[in-house]
């Protein structure tokens, strides 16, 4: 009789823990992993990255977009403003920088965010190529951009961490742009003195 009650206990702890047991949601966990550390990227490096379609190649990056098919949702955290895309298990600032600047401030910016702790982290940074390209779109949104309406419309071209050093005319950092260009398409180009605005990521953990 005390082994059945035994038994019995061990089904009962056994059923409790299951039905305790977090429900995962299918959009929690990554379709895509995306390179999240900084490289130099020649443009040849960059064309052949994967999950994304090329109109036009140029020797200093691209016209085209991603495949990848995001899933984005829009949140707010401490009263500010972030989109998660459970495709790719990104966190990214839903608008970013008012104002263009050049890559090092660029850097300080993101810096100054962390410090700062937006939405109640402090590991935001710049995304690489692949991360950035992620966001283009095929069509375009209400805004004339090629990107989902979820992101704020005033950053019209981004900055990454990824740098280009191959050829003195192409030194520089490589940024994506969301505006319109060659047939149609949007562009990843590789800039030296150009500004560009910053939008900030991050790898996703949890959100309550």
């Amino acid at each position: 009789m005390f082994k059945m009650k035994k038994h019995l206990l061990h089904i009962v702890i056994i059923s409790f823990a299951l039905l305790s047991a977090p429900v995962i949601k299918a959009e929690d966990k990554p379709q895509i992993t995306l390179r999240s550390s900084y490289r130099d990227l020649i443009a040849l490096q960059v064309q052949y990255i994967s999950n994304i379609f090329i109109v036009n190649k140029h020797n200093y990056g691209f016209y085209g977009h991603s495949t990848i098919n995001n899933s984005f949702e829009s949140k707010s955290v401490n009263e500010e403003s972030i989109v998660i895309d459970h495709a790719t298990g990104l966190i990214w600032h839903q608008s970013g920088s008012d104002d263009e600047m050049d890559w090092q401030k660029a850097k300080q910016w993101v810096k100054d965010l962390n410090d700062k702790g937006y939405a109640g982290y402090s590991d935001w940074r710049l995304p690489t190529v692949e991360e950035a390209i992620s966001l283009l779109e095929p069509n375009i949104n209400p805004s004339s951009l090629y990107i989902d309406p979820a992101f704020d419309a005033k950053q019209t071209g981004i900055w990454t961490g990824d740098e280009n050093d191959s050829a003195d005319y192409l030194d520089g950092a490589w940024s994506v742009r969301f505006i319109g260009g060659y047939g149609g398409g949007n562009a990843c180009w590789v800039y030296d003195n150009a500004s560009n605005r910053v939008r900030p990521v991050r790898s996703f953990d949890s959100i309550q």
